[in-house]
């Protein structure tokens, strides 16, 4: 099977995948790229290999639209489990220390405000940062030390689903740049203890969840079924309508004005259609639509 050459085609859309457990994000998209034939994807946020849940991939054009559905919120339900702290700060780590405390139900709930809106967080160093053009988990894993700094992250929600003596299970909603695994580690020690994620799984990015995600295995039978429309991760960005003439212009890379009653007059990004398809992505300014990536129909 894996022998098989497929023709590249010339395919537009996105890919909600449900990512399996022990699968990196780069196999996912080549795997599903494998499956549809197409000459160029992309996915839209890295997801551990030992986490499940949605991995949004774009195919062809959809692949210009990818920071779009990046800069879109995320939730995570993950369980820590109380007690070790790991070098990676999940379960693939070797365990790095230990604490005997175990915080109960009452004193895990006090702990989560500090948790929420924006904090400063210090990223995992088994994470995808670059540190002089280098990964920082490159450089971990070459037994480098890596220093990251702190830096801003907005956590919009944090909740406690399930409690027992040895695990925790939350679920959070965040802004992008917020890592799960670090979280774990902060609100351990916080508590007196020390901690790690042993499950995680993406539940959200952007408009896509996993209430429409589908399998490796759907996709196998689906195939071009299973993609949805360019236009499906664009829809929290405010949308322009145009004119077949319009769109025209805009093909060009052109600004055009934008007419009638309800036209806006500035927009900091929006997205311009024809008859429902995109056209383009780009901004209003003095009531004239700016194309920053066309969009090829």
């Amino acid at each position: 099977m894996t022998g098989e050459k497929r023709v590249k085609r010339d395919v537009s859309g996105w890919i909600v995948l449900n990512k399996p457990y022990d699968m990196t994000s780069t196999q996912a998209v080549g795997k599903v790229r494998w499956l549809l034939g197409a000459k160029k994807a992309g996915h839209a946020g890295t997801l551990d290999p030992l986490a499940t849940g949605v991995l949004p991939i774009a195919l062809g054009e959809a692949t210009k639209t990818v920071p779009v559905v990046q800069d879109g919120k995320k939730v995570y339900r993950f369980t820590i489990k109380w007690g070790e702290e790991t070098a990676t700060d999940d379960a693939e780590g070797e365990v790095t220390e230990r604490s005997e405390v175990r915080p109960d139900e009452a004193v895990v709930r006090s702990a989560l405000p500090a948790f929420t809106g924006e904090i400063m967080q210090t990223p995992p160093a088994f994470s995808a940062i670059k540190v002089d053009g280098e990964r920082a988990y490159d450089l971990a894993r070459a037994g480098e030390t890596v220093v990251l700094e702190p830096r801003p992250v907005f956590i919009e929600s944090l909740t406690l689903l399930s409690h027992s003596s040895q695990s925790s299970e939350l679920e959070m909603t965040c802004e992008k740049g917020t890592y799960v695994r670090a979280l774990a580690r902060d609100l351990a020690r916080a508590l007196g203890t020390r901690g790690h994620v042993i499950a995680l799984h993406r539940a959200q990015v952007g408009p896509f969840s996993d209430v429409t995600a589908f399998s490796i295995e759907d996709i196998e039978r689906k195939l071009d079924g299973a993609i949805v429309p360019v236009g499906a991760g664009l829809v929290e960005l405010p949308e322009v309508r145009l004119t077949a003439q319009q769109a025209q212009v805009l093909r060009h890379g052109n600004p055009v004005l934008l007419t009638g009653a309800a036209a806006p007059i500035r927009l900091d990004s929006a997205w311009a259609s024809e008859a429902g398809s995109p056209v383009a992505l780009g901004y209003v300014d003095a009531g004239h639509f700016h194309p920053q990536r066309v969009l090829l129909g």
